[in-house]
């Protein structure tokens, strides 16, 4: 059967081109492999049916005729062991691919997150003012670690693997003025959201936002 991924419908604005299907959708971009999106509306997502693939009910899912899964980082080191568009493959290289792929989630997204959170879900609460230099701070000092283990490299492990991809997709929720105190890791961030499967793969994710978009609520005279 054609691979098949899950996704949401539409989601507001802000979300958009971040959701986390996007990582599955452009790693299938690169292995060259077709895939359907499921789309799923709010209802869809608390549905028994869903909650049997996803039991949290997000996304994205995955199913390929004989695989079953969710996680995108799950996804991703499966679809690493399939492609040699994704991971080297030797034992050595797949290891070192899932060490990437997990410390783009543990080691980097956590702090990105934290700081999405003030700046995005509590903006303007006083408690704001004191924890946000805090969590700027520790993510510098993330940002800093792996500024220095890129500096001179083109890619995270020599070519560019399912690593690089988790990589750059939580590099672009880094805020640009906190990004240009690392010259290293904006170039490398750019350098691999030029690829032209990214590109496809955030065309196939917006496509659907635009499509099902709500009416614009009238105006009241």
């Amino acid at each position: 059967m054609t691979i098949q991924i899950s996704a949401f419908r539409w989601v507001p604005p802000f979300a958009q081109g971040h959701v986390r299907d996007l990582r599955v959708r452009w790693a299938l971009e690169e292995a060259g492999l077709p895939y359907e999106a499921t789309l799923l509306s709010r209802d869809d997502q608390a549905s028994h049916d869903y909650r049997a693939w996803q039991p949290f009910g997000q996304v994205p899912a995955y199913r390929d005729g004989q695989v079953e899964m969710f996680e995108s980082g799950a996804i991703l080191l499966h679809l690493a062991r399939k492609s040699p568009a994704l991971a080297p493959p030797d034992d050595a290289g797949q290891a070192r691919t899932a060490s990437w792929v997990l410390a783009a989630l543990n080691s980097i997204e956590p702090f990105v997150q934290g700081l999405a959170s003030i700046d995005y879900f509590h903006a303007g609460e006083a408690w704001t003012e004191q924890r946000r230099p805090q969590v700027v701070e520790m993510l510098d000092k993330r940002l800093g670690a792996l500024s220095g283990w890129i500096d001179g490299k083109d890619y995270l492990d020599g070519d560019f693997s399912a690593g690089d991809l988790n990589m750059a997709t939580v590099l672009r929720s880094v805020p640009d003025d906190l990004m240009t105190r690392f010259p290293v890791l904006a170039a490398y961030r750019s350098k691999c959201l030029a690829r032209p499967a990214f590109s496809r793969a955030l065309e196939a994710q917006m496509k659907p936002f635009r499509e099902h978009a709500p009416a614009p609520t009238p105006s009241k005279a």
